[in-house]
């Protein structure tokens, strides 16, 4: 029985619901004391198969999300509920006296695909799982969520209500909203919608057998130029690497996976509001803005719109030179503190190369895994490694290059690993991981230079001083290049190192090399870097059977102050990133970057087949990362030097390399965001 208006009125439960939702609202609304923040939780959806809970409906079996296009909504109770929710909560908001604030968190549809969130028949210590009755089950409860799971995602929403409410940032506002479903923008959902993809609920059963590419034979060059195990030699930072007894082969220990789906937060905007709505997961509490800087001599990254670009474009705009007609200028923004947070730790990734795992090794503060990039004129969406998975579906993704190359790997993989747990298919002579979900590889091989390099004596130079053959690519890797439809290259910090340059088949230079004083070298190592990567680069643009995606990461610049790697140089101290005008330019470091523009351009001017090459251009955001090396944390060692000596010299640094997690992750996110241009563009231009 129902009374309204102190009469009995037939209403059914639905309409006797909205009412309720209308009436206790209105009174908050309009209380002439209260001034805070009321968040209504949209209905939670329950997943009762077969009839209600007191009907033997049940929920059991189910251990994943629904995936995309299996969702079946239940009109007779959650879709019903939900409306009538949403009415009375429009309802009471135009009824609105005080200065209170009315919030809907919309959970429901989201909750929706959650069927396996739930306790089913694990509720007791006595544990009935067991079938009674032939008529019927035990009871299951398809209501309530197990803690932890899916509901901790709901404090995720109501942190980031509270942080926009509190910051000024209203993501949120108490404007009347349809009076269904809300869904995010356009544009706000084809970066963030991240419903579970069905093919990833079903694995292919035998896909590992089939279609996968046999990489066993890639060849891997190291330090002495021959092929053997993938080691990482000590690069120029003062940090060696990976040590020869990197366990490519060892099947690393198996976590925990999260599975919760990530589908986005619906809110509303007011269209008169003229407040930035961020993005779901990131506040603006404090940013730090890169601001393009005129530079009318240097070329510029085809990946980017802008044109006032750190290198200017003078690239037709087509996909054969690389460009994308979608999207904005992704590298040139703001750092903003994001107290979500990284999407892992040090202790749920089992891949982190020791000497970057900061936290691991005491470095005492973590504020620098929290800053996020946000470009100027669009969002950049944090990384979703399903996304990530569907895209690369049967596709195999390949970072080649120097040690920074594998810490851009590793950053990838220590994300993926949240989901999925990748099999190991390493051998000795490269490093390969392999997610049978969606058959996609993920791949490091190493080449120090990515041009042909020897140590046999060559006219003067003596055996054993590398010798670099600028005008011809590293041959180990060309054989394999067709097999990758995603190329990551990483270049530049090696030509720091003793080596001899060979071009037309005549020594031109070298570094920290160079017998004869008395004649002027031809070519120093910041033009061989140049030459290295239009050599490398129009190898791939003009082979024959390349047509994938070459993504070359732009210089990634060091922050030794008060000398190099090898000379006192320290990073020691630095917890946040520089502010905007107090970045102070590495001439090293832009002239590097400037070289291997101008190199990438060139190779783009030859291209003859249907790969696309394309420039990620993170050297002046990342100048700002001075906070987000190792420093002097290389190590667990408890007994290691952290802090300047009675002489005033600095603890051994590592001032080049990344923290894990911390700003390298960032670069995946613009790896995923070329790719999704890429892989998503072109499927709907062509439907």
């Amino acid at each position: 029985m129902k009374l309204l208006n102190n009469e009995v009125v037939r209403l059914n439960m639905t309409q006797a619901y909205g009412i309720s939702v209308e009436t206790v609202l209105t009174s908050i609304g309009t209380h002439p004391q209260y001034k805070g923040i009321t968040i209504l939780s949209s209905y939670s959806p329950k997943h009762f198969a077969g009839g209600d809970w007191n009907e033997g409906g049940a929920c059991s079996r189910n251990v994943m999300p629904i995936g995309a296009g299996e969702l079946v909504e239940n009109k007779d109770t959650n879709k019903a509920m939900h409306e009538a929710q949403v009415m009375g909560f429009n309802n009471a908001i135009k009824k609105k006296k005080n200065k209170s604030k009315l919030r809907l968190m919309d959970i429901t549809q989201a909750f929706e695909y959650r069927r396996d969130g739930h306790p089913v028949r694990y509720d007791n210590p006595t544990k009935l799982t067991q079938l009674g009755p032939a008529e019927k089950t035990k009871p299951e409860d398809c209501l309530h969520w197990c803690m932890p799971g899916p509901i901790d995602t709901w404090n995720q929403f109501m942190l980031q209500i509270l942080i926009d409410e509190i910051k000024g940032n209203r993501s949120m506002v108490d404007l009347p909203i349809p009076n269904n479903v809300v869904m995010s923008d356009k544009e706000e959902m084809s970066e963030s919608s991240s419903e579970v993809p069905t093919s990833l609920n079903s694995p292919v059963d035998g896909s590992e057998g089939k279609d996968v590419k046999d990489l066993s034979d890639v060849p891997v060059v190291n330090e002495n130029g021959g092929s053997g195990k993938p080691v990482d030699p000590q690069v120029p930072s003062g940090s060696s690497s990976s040590s020869a007894d990197e366990n490519v082969e060892t099947t690393h220990q198996t976590l925990s996976n999260d599975t919760n789906s990530h589908v986005s937060l619906s809110t509303t905007h007011s269209e008169d509001e003229d407040v930035a709505k961020p993005a779901l997961g990131s506040s603006n509490v404090t940013e730090i803005s890169v601001v393009p800087e005129t530079n009318d001599s240097t070329p510029s990254s085809t990946d980017s719109k802008s044109g006032s670009n750190p290198a200017s474009s003078h690239l037709p705009n087509d996909a054969s030179s690389g460009s994308v007609n979608t999207g904005c200028d992704l590298y040139h923004g703001s750092w903003f503190y994001d107290p979500l947070g990284p999407q892992y730790t040090n202790n749920t990734c089992p891949v982190i190369t020791q000497m970057q795992n900061c936290q691991g090794n005491g470095r005492p503060d973590k504020e620098y895994e929290n800053w996020r990039w946000k470009p100027l004129q669009c969002d950049l969406p944090r990384f979703d490694a399903w996304k990530f998975l569907e895209l690369m579906r049967g596709k195999t993704i390949a970072f080649i290059g120097d040690s920074v190359a594998r810490n851009h790997m590793e950053a990838m993989l220590c994300i993926l690993w949240q989901v999925e747990t990748p099999r190991n298919r390493g051998n000795k002579k490269m490093q390969r991981y392999y997610f049978k979900s969606t058959n996609t590889f993920v791949v490091r091989i190493w080449s120090s230079w990515l041009v042909k390099q020897t140590s046999e004596a060559f006219d003067y130079a003596p055996e054993g001083v590398a010798k670099l053959h600028l005008d011809a690519p590293d041959d180990r890797l060309m054989d394999v290049i067709p097999q990758f439809d995603v190329i990551v290259f990483s270049s530049g910090h090696w030509f720091a190192k003793q080596s001899v340059y060979i071009l037309n088949n005549e020594i031109v230079g070298g570094q920290l090399w160079w017998p004869d004083k008395s004649k002027d070298m031809k070519i120093n190592n910041i033009e061989a870097f140049g030459i290295s990567v239009e050599t490398i680069l129009t190898a791939l643009a003009t082979h024959p059977n390349y047509t994938g995606i070459a993504i070359v990461r732009s210089f990634s610049p060091d922050h030794y102050e008060g000398g190099a790697w090898n000379t006192g140089g320290s990073c020691t101290g630095k917890v946040r990133p520089l502010a905007a005008g107090e970045r102070v330019e590495n001439g090293f470091t832009n002239i590097m970057h400037q070289k291997q523009v101008m190199g990438f351009n060139r190779a783009i001017k030859k291209l003859t087949n249907k790969s696309k090459l394309k420039l990620m251009d993170i050297t002046e955001a990342f100048e700002y990362r001075h906070d987000g090396h190792p420093g002097p944390y290389r190590s667990p060692d408890p007994n290691k030097q952290t802090k300047r000596g009675p002489d005033g010299r600095p603890p051994p640094q590592d001032c080049l390399h990344w923290c894990m997690p911390g700003p390298v992750d960032t670069w995946n996110e613009f790896v995923l965001k070329i790719l999704r241009r890429e892989y998503e563009d072109t499927k709907n231009s062509s439907s």
